[in-house]
């Protein structure tokens, strides 16, 4: 699921960089944060010291073309702590030039001032990277945020995991949806999909919920973009049957599709039948919204998302659609790479500070991006925390 954002250009440069309280999100600028990181931590600084100890740390993260969002967070991060972040990309083909992705990594184990690494990858094949990362220098702190191998093997050879917890929102979405007004809930896929396990685990734990809080829960098929004639059919598809869904059921109904293609239709027919959107596959503000809307975001506002929040809010305001959609404020794959670094900036900051911990890693969360961030531990892995992000409602 990690490839579904999305990726858009707005103006010259917009792109999606995948819950706050309504008419805006409670995120920092970096001079905000930064301060109140130098004053908690009291000592440690965007020049790369720790009581007086210079240190480096290592962002890995795709390419610009293979996933914008973490490539330009670990630009970001390189502009925010400029002597202390180094950002290490990945070869462009990932699956025929794994070894290529692992030397890549583990060259951070050269810098004898590095001090920790974080992978950004969304990708499996990785472990051997971690491995060795240990081997040259069992010091450094490694962390996934995040990667897909089998979790037992993350758990054993990577030091922190950190990764939205997908299933988890198979049960936030409908609640939402029903304290948003809904009475019956739409759930599109198609087969390629629903043959990952992640997904029909999602839309199971769904139907349950549907089941259990008086929801009707309804799902549909569409054509398949990945056997078929690509997307179009699929969105074709949706632009004639959405209005047959709403003729049905009536507007007070949540959509919910599993792809991320799917919401330029989906977001576009909800504000014109006026249905429920609670959130998207990927939550973010920069799916389907900046298109949909035709904003116009200059390029110093690209990463600006209280700015880009509020320019949604207002022109669904405009249609009267307020407070019938809503989505997380930051994209995840923007979160996830600076919140690695915030929580190996703090190990270094303070020994004491342990990052396998679901209350600390909320309260970092907040310190650093003032957002609720809600982490929970993984299975029975001490080191493997899945989090759900506040909301924010258009």
């Amino acid at each position: 699921m990690k490839r579904r954002l999305s990726v858009l250009l707005v103006a010259v440069m917009l792109l999606t960089m995948i819950c706050t309280a309504c008419g805006g999100s409670g995120t920092k600028d970096a001079g905000e944060a930064k301060e109140e990181t130098e004053t908690a931590e009291g000592g440690s600084d965007d020049s790369g010291e720790a009581g007086g100890e210079e240190y480096h740390i290592a962002v890995v993260t795709p390419t610009l073309s293979v996933s914008e969002d973490e490539f330009r967070a670990g630009e970001q991060l390189m502009e925010e702590y400029p002597d202390v972040v180094q950002h290490l990309v990945l070869p462009e083909k990932f699956d025929t030039e794994i070894e290529g992705c692992i030397s890549t990594i583990v060259s951070a184990a050269d810098d004898p001032l590095m001090r920790a690494v974080i992978v950004s990858s969304g990708q499996s094949g990785l472990i051997p990277a971690f491995q060795q990362l240990k081997e040259k220098n069992p010091d450094i702190i490694t962390i996934a945020s995040t990667i897909y191998d089998e979790p037992d093997m993350m758990s054993e050879n990577i030091d922190v995991n950190l990764d939205m917890d997908a299933i988890r929102r198979g049960e936030t979405i409908p609640t939402k949806a029903k304290e948003m007004g809904a009475k019956t809930f739409i759930h599109y896929s198609f087969p390629t999909h629903l043959a990952k396990p992640t997904i029909t685990a999602r839309r199971d734990k769904m139907k349950e919920t549907c089941e259990k809080i008086g929801l009707e829960f309804v799902e549909v098929i569409t054509p398949d973009p990945q056997t078929g004639n690509g997307p179009e059919a699929m969105q074709q598809f949706l632009q004639e049957d959405i209005p047959r869904q709403i003729e049905k059921y009536g507007k007070e109904t949540n959509i919910f599709g599993t792809n991320c293609p799917m919401y330029d239709v989906i977001i576009a027919k909800a504000l014109e039948l006026k249905f429920t959107v609670a959130e998207q596959c990927c939550p973010t503000p920069t799916q389907a919204y900046p298109t949909v809307l035709g904003l116009e975001i200059a390029e110093e506002d690209a990463t600006n998302f209280d700015k880009i929040n509020q320019m949604i809010a207002e022109k669904v305001d405009a249609q009267e659609m307020k407070g019938r959609l809503s989505g997380w404020p930051i994209p995840v794959t923007i979160f996830l790479p600076k919140f690695g670094v915030e929580v190996a900036r703090q190990m270094i900051a303070d020994p004491d500070f342990n990052p396998n911990n679901a209350e600390n890693l909320g309260k970092l969360a907040q310190d650093k991006f003032g957002l609720e961030v809600d982490f929970q531990q993984y299975l029975d892995y001490e080191n493997y925390y899945m989090f759900i992000m506040e909301s924010i409602y258009y």
